[in-house]
């Protein structure tokens, strides 16, 4: 409960982040989320009981929810274009490079120790936000004409001539405006139920992979193979991500977003049938010498194939194949969607261990095999396309 409990709170956040970052703007959202984060570690280290724990890991959920959504929001939106594709991806690096740090941490300090380095990035945040302007489109959204030219001029520099810039922005907000409002009942469409079905069946083979229960209990499952100490795999664990995040990043825009989910999703299949042997090995008192080494191969094969494709080419592609008077509605339900996959596999986790662990593995290396054929049979390239032809492709 303790473990899962963050992904419930992290699905109230983003059922609520589009109509929060509307409501008080993107700087405003992100200075609520801090705000959850803070309460929620606090919880966690003045805890004298499991209701207390969970309050705080609930809160702090809700606040990474909220920044899921807001975030990329953010930087989309105050990037250059020629700078949007890196700063987002840029992103993405610096989630893994955040989640690595505390994994390295949490192998040294104690937890309630641990709870308190939560504090230092949300203050960071909180704190740094006083010293940065709000995004011009919202400020333009929201007929703020006088900010909104202010705050272009602060992010492109004094001596930029942002005049083009701002017409394109305006222009873009009066389109959108002039747009029918969406309701979740117009995703089923003909039009849209196409892309909807590519985006959130994207996100459940994202999650049902197992990323959310490997990732959690990977010391665990480094002891529970017959490591010596859990930590020592899960330091191991923690280096693989930042080098391989980058090279996705880099391939990204070269390889294409198919070969590179495909290639990642055989290598997910790969890392867990290798764990899942180990298991197997171990239960049947079989060359017990490999299975520790099997079952870390196993693992780091999994992140590392994971990092590379999986872990960010659902949300590329997400971002591009729904049509930008939907992309609000269909964005939020795919984010739904997706932290709905990381509680199952949290919440189900140790339960599946407990029945069995190679079985457990076994499972999560069949999502793999039906990731790669379903994105070879039904998702479209993306790359180097406009989204006309994006959609012409997806209802062709």
């Amino acid at each position: 409960m303790f473990g899962s409990i963050l992904t419930i709170g992290a699905m109230f956040g983003a059922v609520t982040s589009g109509r929060i970052a509307d409501l008080i703007g993107r700087k405003g959202a992100m200075r609520l989320s801090a705000a959850f984060c803070i309460t929620g570690w606090l919880a966690v280290y003045f805890s004298k009981g499991a209701m207390s724990l969970d309050v705080g890991r609930f809160s702090t959920g809700y606040g990474i929810g909220v920044f899921s959504y807001v975030v990329p929001i953010f930087v989309a939106e105050i990037a250059p274009k020629n700078l949007r594709g890196g700063l987002t991806t840029l992103n993405q690096l610096m989630i893994v490079t955040g989640s690595s740090v505390a994994f390295v941490i949490g192998t040294i300090i104690p937890w309630r120790e641990l709870a308190l380095t939560g504090l230092v990035p949300c203050i960071f945040l909180f704190v740094g936000l006083f010293f940065i302007p709000e995004s011009p489109r919202w400020l333009a959204k929201v007929g703020l004409n006088k900010e909104f030219h202010v705050a272009l001029r602060k992010l492109r520099g004094k001596d930029a001539d942002i005049t083009q810039e701002a017409t394109e922005i305006q222009i873009y907000i009066e389109t959108l405006q002039s747009l029918p409002r969406t309701r979740l009942l117009d995703l089923f469409q003909s039009k849209y139920i196409r892309s909807v079905i590519i985006g959130v069946a994207l996100m459940v083979f994202q999650q049902f992979g197992g990323i959310n229960g490997i990732s959690f209990y990977a010391s665990e499952t480094f002891a529970s193979a017959g490591l010596s100490s859990g930590k020592t795999g899960t330091i191991a664990y923690a280096c693989v991500q930042v080098p391989i995040t980058v090279v996705g990043a880099m391939l990204m825009d070269k390889s294409g977003r198919r070969p590179l989910i495909m290639v990642s999703a055989s290598g997910t299949f790969l890392g867990c049938f290798l764990a899942g042997c180990s298991f197997y090995l171990k239960d049947h008192n079989l060359l017990l010498e490999w299975v520790p080494m099997l079952a870390i191969a196993g693992v780091l094969i999994y992140i590392a194939s994971f990092s590379i494709g999986m872990g960010a080419v659902p949300w590329v592609i997400m971002s591009e194949i729904f049509p930008i008077n939907v992309k609000g509605v269909a964005g939020s339900l795919v984010v739904l969607v997706n932290w709905l996959g990381a509680w199952a596999v949290s919440y189900t986790f140790n339960f599946l261990m407990s029945w069995s662990s190679s079985g457990t593995f076994f499972v999560y290396s069949g999502f793999s095999v039906i990731t790669i054929l379903y994105v070879a049979k039904f998702v479209p390239e993306t790359k180097g396309k406009t989204l006309e032809e994006i959609q012409a492709s997806i209802n062709s």
